[in-house]
């Protein structure tokens, strides 16, 4: 399985680098944040196409094509293109996302950077690696010495917004710098503790299940906003709804959690917990 999921993560890579700089179009999906293009479907097609070859009874739940219930226990997790705004407009911060499901727990997953060509493993128990080499989150146990990745999406919700810029004014006051690709980069930076962390209220089941194993087999921990575990189970309920995710080093996600929760507080400095 761990042999599939590199073929695959680095088969879709080519395909996606074939296609960068060259998009001559795309179309709108659930909103003006979100959009898909002829390479998404592509690099999806190839990897399912590896996938059925050679366990033609999993299941696999895509982006671009849904759920196909083959009623096994293995799920293959598959997001084709993270950050296909930044691939349309030729901005080299994107890759490619999969995760194996066990019943409704990560097992393996991968993260593709073709561009960069990096390519992230997470086994559960066995760690996490980038090109073969072991890595790590940030062992900063202090804000304000470490940058924070913020995604923040368009939302017909006003007041969600609202919230989200409040809460980016309070991390603003409390780290050293804000920066975001709104990708699976933010992620892998994380895992390897370039960034202290990251948030991101805009998700889906494709663009966090595998990260998140990604990042606690690096010795992190990754939740919802609330600081809750997350629930990866393959039902339709479920996988098609919005998730959020907070991801960090155990000590600097317990503050970011805390920070996340003083949803309506002006932007002033925060006082941090003590006794880490």
């Amino acid at each position: 399985m761990k042999q599939l999921l590199s073929e695959s993560l680095t088969r879709a890579g080519e395909i996606l680098l074939e296609n960068f700089g060259h998009i001559s179009g795309y179309e709108i999906k659930e909103s003006q944040s979100s959009i898909v293009t002829k390479a998404d479907l592509d690099s999806e097609k190839a990897i399912i196409q590896l996938i059925q070859k050679k366990f033609p009874a999993h299941n696999t739940l895509g982006e671009e094509t849904g759920f196909q219930d083959h009623g096994s226990e293995f799920t293959w997790v598959i997001d084709p293109l993270d950050g296909t705004s930044n691939f349309a407009a030729g901005i080299p911060w994107f890759g490619v996302i999969i995760c194996l499901l066990e019943n409704s727990d990560p097992v393996l997953s991968g993260c593709y950077l073709p561009v960069q060509d990096l390519l992230y493993l997470a086994e559960k128990g066995k760690g996490a690696t980038c090109n073969g080499k072991k890595i790590m989150v940030s062992e900063e146990t202090n804000l304000k010495n470490v940058l924070l990745a913020y995604s923040l999406d368009y939302s017909e919700e006003k007041r969600k917004t609202e919230q989200e810029t409040r809460l980016i004014g309070r991390l603003v006051n409390n780290v050293r710098n804000l920066r975001s690709t709104n990708c699976v980069i933010d992620f892998c930076y994380t895992a390897e503790g370039k960034l202290g962390g990251c948030i991101n209220q805009t998700t889906k089941i494709w663009d966090i299940a595998g990260p998140a194993l990604l990042i606690e087999e690096a010795g992190g921990m990754a939740t919802d906003i609330n600081g809750n575990a997350f629930d990866f189970a393959v039902k339709q309920n479920n996988y098609a709804k919005n998730f959020t995710i907070v991801a960090a080093g155990k000590t600097l996600h317990q503050q970011l959690v805390d920070i996340a929760k003083l949803k309506n507080k002006p932007f002033g400095k925060f006082k941090l917990r003590t006794g880490f």
